[in-house]
């Protein structure tokens, strides 16, 4: 058996992902509106924003009979005890779980028929893994049972709650086994005719993958950047 590389299975996951995850959207539609939800975290971001351009701005100008550094120092090291700040985070880390839910225990849902069912049929492989020339099997080679691949799919959250370094293990030879792979004793592996060379189109896609993701990380630095500003110079001249 020839292991599957970290690479073509990021491509592989992330074609799979892409369709699953519109269908999870569409299906939550009718729950919750995603322009709802956004405008419930902007709501809540904005709170939060200001009630620390506040606590800024009060150890900028000396409010408290500190200024300077000092107060700064003083401020960070108050910011996880202050009844204020806290509450307003609070109201982010809830607008986000309402954001996320109901699309992603459709998501889980789905995800979880899509891998289960593909890779348990003859072509042992969801579609995306078959775009790129990869098999599920078992350890010893076999082809893995229902019950085998369950565990496969339920061990990848590990993975994920691990902030992906159970998926970095995959980038590690000579086994390239995630975590998952590891516990459920499977390994994605690569069908006899397919070359080592990842194709082309899937390193193009990995590429587009990466800008839009940098793109993305770019424009909320600097849309929190803009909002925080905006609201430091309310709360200093009002």
């Amino acid at each position: 058996m020839r292991p599957a590389g970290f690479w073509r299975r990021c491509a592989a996951w992330s074609l799979d992902a892409l369709p699953v995850g519109l269908a999870a959207l569409a299906l939550a539609l009718p729950f919750r509106s995603p322009r709802t939800g956004a405008d419930a975290l902007a709501a809540a971001w904005a709170q939060l924003v200001d009630a620390l351009a506040h606590r800024v701005a009060d150890a900028v100008t000396g409010a408290h009979g500190e200024s300077g550094a000092g107060a700064l120092y003083v401020l960070f090291r108050g910011a996880l005890r202050d009844p204020v700040l806290l509450t307003a985070a609070e109201g982010v880390q809830a607008a986000l779980v309402a954001l996320a839910i109901p699309p992603l225990p459709g998501f889980v849902t789905l995800f979880l028929a899509w891998c289960v069912g593909f890779e348990r049929s003859p072509l042992r492989a969801t579609p995306g893994k078959r775009a790129l020339g990869l098999r599920v099997a078992a350890a010893d080679g076999r082809v893995p049972g229902t019950g085998r691949l369950l565990l496969r799919f339920f061990a990848g959250s590990l993975s994920w709650l691990s902030l992906n370094i159970g998926h970095l293990l995959a980038a590690i030879p000579p086994a390239h086994a995630a975590l998952h792979d590891r516990i459920s004793a499977t390994r994605v592996v690569m069908a006899p005719d397919t070359p080592d060379a990842l194709p082309p189109w899937a390193r193009a896609w990995l590429w587009i993958l990466a800008a839009a993701l940098l793109l993305a990380t770019a424009w909320a630095a600097a849309a929190m950047g803009a909002s925080l500003q905006a609201a430091l110079d309310r709360a200093l001249w009002g």
